[in-house]
């Protein structure tokens, strides 16, 4: 017998398919609750507010970037895989992340008030367009004083770049709603190699 989806699991799934479908800024919890068969009220006993639950909604819910780079980092230096084995899948986590993200996040930016109160509380909860950043350029910074990248590489310009193309993919791909020109395994392992070379 199947087991039952738990309410928290049911209110994560509505606001992922709400959020996704007519936007994050139009997306309210009454609305989220309703689809997920549950009352408001049983919403905010597990979640504080639409920005915590869009924080899950893109932990749990959308292809694990996050957690891939913390396990990366978790891993240190002395990780037995490769380098551009790590950044191929990095890039493919990264462009399947924002392919999902971007449509649920643009919405924001037709609203200012609406966006700087959302980003406001995103701080508050510690996250941010910043956490990936971040931690893509800790890794690379690890995997630099291990000597597995060139003494003078910059990582924060190597992270900006690696995520700025799968964020430019993943535009371009909403934007034409077309297939991208390139399948994803071959546009990860071809920028993973460009970036290479630089680094190293």
């Amino acid at each position: 017998m199947p087991t039952p989806t738990s309410t928290r699991s049911r209110i994560l799934d509505a606001a992922e398919r709400l959020m996704r479908t007519i936007g994050l800024a139009r997306t309210t919890t009454k609305e989220i609750a309703r689809e997920a068969g549950c009352s408001e009220a049983a919403l905010y006993k597990h979640f504080t507010n639409k920005e915590e639950l869009f924080v899950h909604v893109l932990w749990e819910r959308l292809p694990r970037l996050n957690p891939l780079l913390d396990e990366l980092n978790a891993e240190g230096a002395g990780a037995s895989r490769p380098v551009e084995d790590s950044l191929v899948e990095i890039a493919r986590q990264a462009a399947l992340f924002y392919e999902r993200s971007v449509p649920i996040a643009a919405s924001l930016h037709a609203e200012p008030a609406l966006k700087q109160r959302h980003y406001a509380a995103l701080r508050e909860l510690g996250a941010g367009p910043r956490l990936p950043l971040d931690a893509l350029s800790r890794y690379l910074r690890t995997q630099r004083d291990a000597g597995r990248l060139r003494a003078d590489a910059d990582t924060d310009a190597a992270a900006a770049l690696l995520l700025g193309a799968c964020a430019q993919r993943a535009f371009l791909h909403d934007f034409s709603a077309d297939e991208p020109p390139q399948p994803l395994d071959d546009f990860a392992r071809a920028l993973a190699r460009t970036l290479l070379t630089g680094l190293t």
